[in-house]
């Protein structure tokens, strides 16, 4: 219990790295993450999430708050995607964001790549557990206004150290 309760301490160390260093000016940026937890009703829940195992899903939720009277332009709203977790297809609110496997290159989802496959050159949809983060375009961010961003991951079963997810293994 004390690994996975480290485990998710250090995801979300390596997840607000990234948030913070879009804060700029009069931008603040806040990252907050939920555990997910599905009532017997089918209702969902949120509790802290200061433990998870693998299955376990969790919201990530980025708030830019700009706390000047000014507005803020070309804002562009980043949410990192930890290492040993899969976004979860169909999370991402507002629903444009844009991903990224490197944090610097950003598409349309589903993200696409050529592959050769029989000496021909096809195109296939990347596996969500590859993606590190999304990013928002939001534009302008009025003064004294705030804006939220969210998405949700699974955490893996396989967390070995050293491999982003499944590197290397067939899309599930």
């Amino acid at each position: 219990m004390h690994a996975k309760l480290s485990y998710l301490a250090a995801l979300l160390l390596v997840a607000a790295a990234p948030a913070m260093a879009q804060t700029s000016g009069a931008v603040e940026t806040r990252l907050e993450a939920h555990k997910v937890v599905l009532a017997a009703d089918g209702k969902e829940s949120f509790v802290p999430a200061d433990a998870a195992r693998p299955g376990d899903e969790i919201e990530y939720v980025a708030t830019y708050r700009n706390t000047g009277s000014q507005p803020v332009r070309n804002l562009q709203a980043t949410l990192p995607i930890p290492a040993d977790t899969e976004l979860v297809r169909g999370t991402a609110r507002p629903a444009n964001a844009r991903a990224s496997l490197d944090g610097n290159a950003f598409a349309a989802m589903p993200l696409m790549r050529k592959v050769v496959r029989d000496g021909k050159s096809v195109e296939e949809e990347v596996p969500y557990r590859e993606y590190r983060f999304l990013r928002w375009f939001p534009g302008e961010l009025g003064g004294d206004k705030t804006a939220s961003f969210a998405a949700r991951v699974k955490v893996l079963a396989d967390t070995t150290p050293g491999e982003a997810g499944s590197k290397g293994k067939a899309n599930e």
